[in-house]
């Protein structure tokens, strides 16, 4: 769980000092939603769910309990990730339902003309399409 909220292995023997055990490196930080964002994989930018976030990092952080009794059955963990992946999907598919709502509405000049009598400049299509290479 570490390793996918970090980008970093468990043991990296490149890193010195405490960094290089990512279980000593990363528990003080994982229940912290402040400092939380010291210990995430730089690669994701920032662009993950904040809240998504804490709650791997809280999971994670009872899998690590030293008394085996007390870390979370299986079962509870895959609830509490899919709990984490529930949010995420419903935005999709509501941003997804959204957008194909929207795309009949829209009207194109070029709807009612003939496809033999479009020019490049006259299709909103085509232009949209070169905009990107222009920027």
């Amino acid at each position: 769980m570490l390793e996918l909220l970090s980008g970093r292995r468990a043991v990296d023997k490149t890193i010195a000092g405490m960094e290089q055990n990512l279980v000593d490196w990363a528990k003080p930080y994982l229940s912290d939603k402040r400092r939380l964002f010291r210990i995430m994989d730089t690669k994701l930018e920032g662009q993950y769910p904040q809240k998504g976030a804490f709650m791997a990092a809280t999971l994670a952080l009872q899998c690590l309990n030293s008394e085996a009794k007390t870390r979370p059955p299986m079962t509870e963990v895959l609830a509490t990730l899919e709990q984490i992946e529930a949010p995420k999907t419903t935005t999709r598919n509501s941003h997804s339902e959204h957008h194909r709502v929207q795309t009949p509405v829209r009207k194109s000049p070029a709807r009612n003309r003939s496809p033999l009598n479009l020019t490049p400049s006259a299709s909103p299509l085509h232009a949209h399409r070169q905009s990107p290479r222009v920027h």
